[in-house]
């Protein structure tokens, strides 16, 4: 029991250490608000300047190839495919008599 109380006044101490850091931290204060000649609001400053131009390949790519199927047409997908021919099944062959020695 003592071991517990022990351990509360501790993590009591430590909540106490850190809202008194809490209050008495300045973040708060450096921030300033927008002026009235900055014409207001922030902004990204990692935007780069101007848009950008079309991708170096162009549209479409010149070894692009059509694929062989349309997946936004009407239909299901399995119809579109040919189905794939089955395997041949091997029969097995016949067992021989099983031979009994005594």
């Amino acid at each position: 029991m003592v071991i517990f109380g022990a351990l509360h006044l501790v993590a009591l101490v430590l909540g106490g250490v850190l809202f008194v850091m809490f209050l008495r931290s300045d973040a708060g204060s450096r921030f300033k608000g927008p002026e009235e000649d900055d014409g207001g609001g922030g902004g990204n400053d990692r935007i780069g300047g101007g848009p950008k131009g079309s991708p170096s390949g162009g549209i479409p790519l010149p070894d692009a190839v059509q694929s062989t199927v349309r997946l936004r047409g009407a239909g299901r997908l399995a119809d579109l495919r040919p189905r794939r021919e089955r395997r041949r099944v091997v029969e097995p062959a016949r067992p021989g008599r099983r031979r009994v020695y005594t």
